[in-house]
This record gives C-alpha cells, sequence and structure tokens, in this order.
C-alpha cells in the first residue's frame, strides 16, 4: 500500500466524528475527487446507520484518486490517524499485558467511552481511540492513574472486537487463578515460552494447565465450539457463540501445536498422525462441576492440524420445553404427541438448528424406568444413561436400517433414529412404528410440511404415511437480544410485525428493541439463543390432503387450519415481544408464502 501523506485539519473540530466530514476533509486532502466524493454521499444518503463513520464508509468503498483503488478500513483508519495527528496502531494482541490493561480501566468505562487502553508504563498508559477529537475522558484516566495519557488511533472495528475479548479473557483467567490451578501464571508463561525456540512437549505441565483453562474459558463464555486453528504466522483459537463464531486469541505457533497434542493424547488420538483426519472424545467438568463431554475432530490443512472440539454440556443439551423456546400453544401440542404409544414423530431443521436437543430433551423426559428408549445415531452426540445408544458403523455395513432392524429386537418401546436419509431406512422406521413403538428421527427440510413430501420422495406411500406419522416440529434458533445493553427501539417497523401476525389474528403487544452491545456479551448485542417452532400434528383432515394433494402448499394451508404456526410467525412474536429483532428472524426463517386458511 502506497503511503498516506499525514497532513493536520485546519481547525481541529470537537465532539464525535460525522461520515460527511471525513468526505471533506478525505477531498481536502486529495485522497478521493469530487466525483468521488458524490458518489459516497450519495449512497451514505440512502439509509441512516449506528456503525462508526469510517466501518460505514468503508462498507460503500472508498476509491483512491491516484489509481481508483478500493480502500479498506484499515486504510482509511490510518490516513484518519495522518489527518488527527495521531500515531496509528494495529492491535497485536500478543503484545498487550492483559492484567495491566485490565487493571488501567473498567470494562464498563472503556465500552462507554470506546476506547482500550493497550499498554500500560511507569508513566504512561497508551489508549486506543477511533474518535480523535473526543478527549474528555483523557484529564479522568490520568488523574485515577496518575500517569500521562498517550492516545493512538486504532481501527474501530478492533477496539471493538479487542474490548470484548481482553476483558473476556482477563475474567477467565483470574477466576481460574482463584480457584487456584494456576493458569494466570502459566498462560503468560506459554506464551512466552512459544515466542522462543524451544520445543514444547505436550506434558509439559504448563501446556496440561493452560488446556484446562481454555475449556474453563469456553464453558464461561457459553461455547458450544473451539476451534484452534494454524494460520501462516500464528495460531488462532475461536470460539462459537451463539452461532457465530468469535476470535478468542491468537499464539504462536508452537503453543498451539503442544495444545492439539495434548488434547489428541487426551482423545485417544494418535499424535504422531497428522496426515489424515482422526476423530475423538474427552470428559471433563464445567466450573459448577457438572460432568461435559467433548467430541473432537482433526483435520490436516495448507499450514497444519487444525482441530474442531463440540461441546456437548448437560446444562445446555437438556433442558424443558419452556427453556427450549416453546409457546404456550406448541408446548401443550407437543405434549399430548410425545405422549401417544405408537407411530412416527420427526423434526426438520438445517445443521445446527437445534434438533438434537430437542430430541434428547424430549427423550429425557419420557426415559422413565417402565420404558426401554433406544438410540441409533451417527455419530453419539451425548452420552446419556437413561437411554440405549447405539452408534453406525458404515466400514462395518452397521448403517441405520441394520441398526433399526437390530434394535427391533431388543425389546424397545421408544426409538430414536439419528436421521431419515434413504428409502431403507424411512421403511425400517414405518415397520418399527407399525408394530406399536414410537420413533422419532430428524429429517433436513425447510419446513414441517416439507417432511411429507420428503417421505414420498423416498418412496414411503401415501397410505403408510398417513398410518404411522403423528406430526413434525421444524425448528430454527435466532440469537436473543443482551439483556443487559439492549433498548428500545422507536424506529422499528411495527407495520412489518403487525402484518406477520395479523393474518392469524394475535393481538401482540409490540415492544421491540435493538441490540447495542456490551463486554457482557462480546459487543455483539446478543446473548443466547432460543428456538422457533412450527408444529404439525396430523389430523383426518390432513390425511385426506395426503391421499388427495400431497404438494407443500396444500398441506401447509391443511396444517395452518388445524393449527400449525410457521416459523416466521413464531419468529414475530419474539421480536414483539422484545426478545430479538426482525432481520435475525427473517434470515433463519422461510418466507410465508401461504396465509391460514
Amino acid at each position: 500500500m502506497n503511503p498516506i501523506v499525514k497532513t493536520s485539519p485546519a481547525a481541529a473540530p470537537q465532539g464525535p466524528l460525522d461520515w460527511r466530514m471525513l468526505v471533506r476533509w478525505m477531498q481536502a486532502d486529495g485522497l478521493i475527487n469530487a466525483a468521488e466524493a458524490q458518489r459516497i454521499h450519495t449512497r451514505c444518503d440512502q439509509a441512516e446507520s449506528a456503525q462508526h463513520p469510517l466501518v460505514r464508509l468503508a462498507s460503500v468503498g472508498v476509491h483512491r484518486a491516484s489509481d481508483q483503488r478500493s480502500l479498506d478500513l484499515e486504510q482509511l483508519s490510518q490516513w484518519l490517524a495522518g489527518h488527527a495527528g495521531l500515531t496509528y496502531l494495529r492491535i497485536d494482541p500478543l503484545k498487550v499485558d492483559i492484567g495491566k490493561m485490565v487493571d488501567a480501566m473498567s470494562p464498563a468505562y472503556a465500552e462507554s467511552h470506546r476506547i482500550l487502553p493497550v499498554q500500560v508504563s511507569a508513566h504512561e498508559v497508551v489508549v486506543a481511540t477511533a474518535e480523535p477529537y473526543v478527549a474528555g475522558w483523557v484529564a479522568e484516566v490520568e488523574r485515577q492513574m496518575r500517569r500521562s495519557v498517550r492516545r493512538v488511533l486504532a481501527n474501530p472495528q478492533d477496539i471493538t472486537r479487542y474490548t470484548a475479548e481482553f476483558y473476556a479473557l482477563a475474567k477467565s483467567v483470574r477466576a481460574a487463578a482463584r480457584a487456584g490451578n494456576g493458569a494466570s501464571s502459566s498462560f503468560e508463561q506459554l506464551v512466552e515460552l512459544g515466542k522462543s525456540t524451544r520445543q514444547l512437549d505436550a506434558n509439559d505441565q504448563s501446556v496440561v494447565q493452560v488446556v484446562d483453562w481454555l475449556w474453563q474459558y469456553a464453558f464461561d463464555q457459553r461455547a458450544s465450539d473451539i476451534h484452534l486453528e494454524p494460520r501462516r504466522d500464528q495460531g488462532v483459537i475461536r470460539f462459537r457463540i451463539d452461532g457465530v463464531l468469535h476470535s478468542v486469541y491468537q499464539m504462536p505457533m508452537g503453543v498451539l501445536g503442544a495444545m492439539t497434542a495434548r488434547i489428541k493424547l487426551l482423545g485417544r488420538m494418535d499424535v504422531i498422525e497428522k496426515r489424515r483426519p482422526q476423530d475423538g472424545r474427552i470428559k471433563t467438568r464445567n466450573p459448577g462441576g457438572d460432568e461435559v463431554e467433548m467430541r473432537i475432530s482433526t483435520l490436516p490443512t495448507a499450514f497444519g492440524e487444525k482441530m474442531v472440539m463440540r461441546i456437548f454440556d448437560p446444562d445446555t443439551t437438556v433442558k424443558d420445553l419452556d427453556a427450549l423456546g416453546f409457546s404456550a400453544h406448541d408446548a401443550q401440542r407437543w405434549e399430548a404427541l410425545v405422549k401417544r404409544p405408537n407411530g412416527i414423530i420427526l423434526v426438520t431443521g438445517p445443521t445446527g438448528s437445534g434438533k438434537t436437543t430437542t430430541l434428547y430433551s424430549t427423550l429425557k423426559r419420557i426415559a422413565t424406568d417402565e420404558v426401554n428408549v433406544s438410540t441409533v445415531e451417527d455419530p453419539i452426540e451425548m452420552i446419556e444413561p437413561a437411554f440405549n445408544q447405539t452408534q453406525v458403523q458404515p466400514q462395518l455395513d452397521f448403517g441405520f436400517p441394520e441398526g433399526l432392524r437390530a434394535l427391533m429386537r431388543q425389546d424397545p418401546d421408544i426409538i430414536m433414529v439419528g436421521e431419515i436419509r434413504d428409502q431403507a431406512t424411512a421403511d425400517m422406521a414405518v415397520q418399527a412404528a407399525l408394530t406399536g413403538h414410537l420413533v422419532f428421527s430428524t429429517l433436513h427440510t425447510n419446513d414441517a410440511p416439507s417432511a411429507v413430501t420428503r417421505l414420498l420422495e423416498l418412496g414411503v406411500p401415501a397410505y403408510l404415511i398417513n398410518a404411522t406419522l403423528l406430526g413434525v416440529l421444524a425448528q430454527r434458533l435466532v440469537r436473543t437480544l443482551c439483556p443487559q445493553c439492549k433498548v428500545p427501539d422507536s424506529q422499528a417497523s411495527q407495520a412489518a410485525l403487525a402484518e406477520l401476525v395479523k393474518p392469524w389474528q394475535l393481538n401482540a403487544a409490540y415492544r421491540p428493541y435493538k441490540a447495542v452491545g456490551c463486554v457482557d456479551c462480546r459487543m455483539t448485542g446478543f446473548k443466547g439463543r432460543a428456538g422457533l417452532y412450527e408444529l404439525l400434528t396430523v389430523s383426518e383432515a390432513f390425511k385426506g390432503q395426503v391421499t388427495r394433494e400431497p404438494n407443500s402448499d396444500a398441506l401447509k394451508r391443511q396444517a395452518q387450519a388445524d393449527g400449525m404456526r410457521p416459523l416466521r410467525l413464531a419468529g414475530a412474536l419474539r421480536v414483539a415481544a422484545g426478545e430479538t429483532v426482525l432481520q435475525e428472524v427473517l434470515s433463519s426463517t422461510p418466507a410465508l408464502n401461504c396465509d391460514p386458511c
């Protein structure tokens, strides 16, 4: 990148930046020409935004006058630093002493002023900001710290990201230190060791301690998956939280390799073999003392061995219907459905929509001492003592059909089949239901009525579907707003919500909120997820529709006439209740293309 010339505005303004102000300065500095300034104005005037002005400009695109190349957020931040007469800093997490940073400033103060201390010495504290003309906080920090403040300008997205990461990391390390596992000191020592040429060993005490800390950190952050990813220059740790991946730390490759080796050792995997994928399992305990199971998967990549750990925390895997997010309307109908003595109940939705959690939670409640609950899974998601669980093994010609056939000779009452993928599995599930068993399984379809057409496509005759199918539950997961920072949204489109709810004649009390972001929710504005459900129960009228006209629209109309509320309606009601935002619902649910009868 060509260096951007450092200039200073004729008269430095006071207060937060505005994108119009930045466009004028870029044109005055010769960074953009008049035509580009006009184009940016047209694009930015189309909609208001709460984004930082630099982020907003980067999103609409800024083309440099000299060569018409597009400037990214990093380059725009560098230009602003030069324009404001501040040093530009790209935050490097490996160079930040997180302990000193946290001592220097509370997360609430950093969040409210959108600043981040990045270096603390005996006489000076260096603070990153993306608002060079907001300095009212400087005197207060200098008075509290008894040190001079030196401001540097950083990418606004980096400030937001690292504020969440650093304070969450410090909280976890300190909690582990209080628990007495030595994570605080060992973590810092390990990072330092990784910078040296010393070869780290999987059985090193510091490696052992830091792996234990990593798991506790993941539990504390409500992560569902841990990713250890080798990159060209360094290793990256990412957590999937509420369905979204977050970078939580970067470390030297030597450290990441030692951690990967340690985890493979615990998972009874081949530590030496790095050329082929491997799978393993580990059991550990969460901060509450409950046993947690993790499924481990490794994959060779261009820069080394990547590892993903899927966390099956019993606190999140087995829930009651209220915790899952069932409305009172659907909870009653679902409870009546699962008490039936025989038949097939299907749960549908894409990967990661919570189907397994719903099934395990339901089976856990009905698995009494009087019934035999048996499962065939690929793989077994979580070991549950109340079930008899079997894993398919294709290499031994033991798939879902063979597993079901074997289970039928095991005197089962309730059977759970991981997934109906083919006609052979579908036929066996139907036979099990016809012979007096209650069968649960999953399908990958967009909505509940489509499960019927999917079974027909697999070759199950309509009369057998009518004889065995009890109901279909379609579901999605949406992120819920963080209760700590959500605020009422006066600009929310109540008309759009009313339009979604109107055909069902439901009187929803509209209390829409919007996401803001705080340290508690990692600056995302969301904390936790809730299920949206669409429950189809098979009535006599629905059976007649399956026989006469088994197309999706006709089946959907009949299901809605029987009481099924679509996924998007379930989401609209959550928006109206102030639990999530409309965009979350629209992006995760199929469109309403049919009104109720």
